[in-house]
């Protein structure tokens, strides 16, 4: 009779600061779709009100960015949300530089 192997898995936790870097990512987003609905309630005249909202979800991403690069150093916990932090706050980040540099 065949001799039989027992393997155990052991559930790794979330790394936090990866769960804060998408947290991040999600504000930023969200004030995104923000100044979109005051740029449409005031006809496109938002003025500093929407740059205000935009510098900060600016820097809402780029913090989220950072959080998220930091977050790898972290061992023995999960990286799933370290890799969407990571990503989604630098696809915003370009997002928004593109969208100031085209207002520009």
């Amino acid at each position: 009779m065949a001799k039989r192997y027992k393997y155990a898995t052991t559930q790794k936790q979330e790394s936090q600061e990866g769960k804060a870097s998408t947290i991040f990512a999600g504000i930023s987003f969200g004030l995104f779709l923000i100044a979109i609905i005051v740029s449409f309630a005031f006809r496109g005249n938002g003025g500093i009100y929407l740059g205000a909202i935009g510098v900060m979800a600016i820097c809402f991403a780029i913090y989220g960015f950072i959080r998220g690069l930091r977050s790898f150093s972290e061992e023995d916990c999960s990286h799933t949300y370290c890799v969407i932090g990571s990503i989604s706050n630098g696809i915003i980040v370009v997002g928004w530089l593109a969208l100031f540099l085209i207002g520009v």
